[in-house]
């Protein structure tokens, strides 16, 4: 369907993933609708692993991206959230029915009608493209505020990083100072797991495969410990200290060693999304009333929650800036896990339209 809206962005054609420019259009600013100008579009692992169908359901050409920030450069008639010129954010989903149990309860996440930012189903039956353009119309309700002085570039990640790793830690109580968490894996969401953790006042533990990251988790992070999953005496040293457990690792891992970490009553949340079934036993689980739980975002209330907290608090993500163009070595290099701790792409200066 043809929009009025002309936009460029870049796509990915086929299951190679490449990405090249793309030249497609947006509907035009509805009464309830912002238009941005799109200025930095982070890049999550699900952007890699959609464009290359990796989980099996990618609609093709797909423009990915759902860590954006902005600035408004038209609003409807009706809006009244933001204006033009405010600087605002876009995370992983632009609708919902609005009407359900998930949606009346500010949990639109979970809403079985949500139509996400890229390669979803819009109300009008198109597919949705994503943030690695240079426009963007969303309906005002999907929009965040941008909270003054506060950095867009390092800023980008929250918008699904940031909420995914805050918003476990508020639903299952983690967040109460005093408490003992652990974050297993330090990428992209682990880092910002530690950060938000240590802002809440908990004690955090970081479980990591590689003791390179030791000092950069204490020293930088602020963890207090850092333990190496593959020494089994540091593994059993830990166990029965943790409150809760945020697991952020999207390989095929072994859980009883982290669920035996656990206090009694103690809460396992994953976050990850590996290729295979973990294996889960199920004695720990009854023997100490543990629990293993998933968390998938957060709605519009707590991502606007999330941001305004990080804001306090400066939570930011480390970030390596890149052009448009170098947009297919990123996920190359994301692929390997050769970044740190996340990619976030200028667009605004590096897509070029001609």
């Amino acid at each position: 369907m043809e929009h009025p809206v002309k936009t460029l962005g870049w796509a990915a054609r086929d299951p190679s993933g490449v990405l090249s420019p793309f030249k497609f259009s947006r509907q035009a600013t509805r009464e309830h609708d912002v238009q941005l100008k799109v200025l930095y579009c982070g890049i999550c692992h699900s952007d890699l692993n959609l464009s290359k169908n990796e989980l099996g359901f990618t609609t093709y050409p797909i423009v990915p991206g759902h860590e954006i920030v902005g600035s408004v450069i038209e609003v409807g008639s009706k809006v009244q959230k933001v204006k033009v010129g405010d600087k605002v954010a876009v995370g992983g989903m632009v609708g919902s029915c609005r009407k359900c149990d998930q949606c009346v309860n500010d949990l639109e996440n979970y809403c079985p009608q949500a139509v996400y930012t890229f390669n979803g189903v819009d109300s009008d039956g198109t597919t949705t493209y994503g943030g690695f353009s240079n426009i963007l119309v969303v309906d005002e309700h999907f929009i965040f505020r941008w909270p003054a002085d506060f950095p867009l570039d390092k800023g980008a990640p929250l918008l699904c990083a940031g909420i995914t790793t805050y918003s476990p830690l508020k639903y299952f109580g983690l967040d109460k100072p005093g408490l003992h968490v652990g974050v297993v894996g330090l990428g992209g969401l682990g880092q910002l797991a530690v950060k938000f953790a240590k802002a809440f006042g908990t004690k955090v533990t970081v479980i990591s495969t590689s003791i390179n990251k030791k000092k950069e988790a204490i020293e930088t992070l602020g963890a207090d410990a850092f333990i190496v999953s593959r020494e089994l005496e540091e593994m059993q040293a830990a166990a029965g200290t943790l409150d809760g457990i945020i697991d952020t690792v999207s390989a095929v891992h072994p859980i009883q060693p982290l669920i035996s970490m656990l206090k009694p009553h103690g809460k396992m949340v994953i976050l990850g999304v590996p290729d295979k079934p973990l294996e889960l036993p199920v004695f720990p689980l009854i023997s100490a009333r543990k629990t293993v739980a998933g968390s998938l975002s957060g709605g519009m209330k707590e991502t606007q929650e999330m941001i305004d907290f990080a804001a306090k608090h400066n939570i930011l993500s480390d970030v390596e800036i890149i052009p448009m163009d170098y947009v297919n070595t990123a996920m190359d290099r994301l692929a390997r896990g050769d970044v740190k701790y996340r990619f976030v792409i200028d667009v605004a200066k590096t897509l070029k339209v001609e």
